[in-house]
């Protein structure tokens, strides 16, 4: 999921150096949308993991 995060960025940095406005702002919008959820299963991940281990 990073790694689309990273492709969309990507393509709205050459979108917005192309002038082409409309859709770097759409790839900038999923980039961090997608920036965002993982951010949050990350997190999510990392909260159960020290759960799961501290336990045993």
């Amino acid at each position: 999921m990073l790694r689309n995060s990273l492709i969309f960025l990507a393509i709205a940095i050459v979108a917005g150096l192309l002038g082409l406005s409309g859709i770097a702002g759409v790839a900038t919008t999923i980039a961090y949308v997608l920036f965002v959820i993982f951010l949050i299963l990350f997190v999510i991940s990392l909260i159960t993991g020290r759960s799961a281990s501290s336990g045993v």
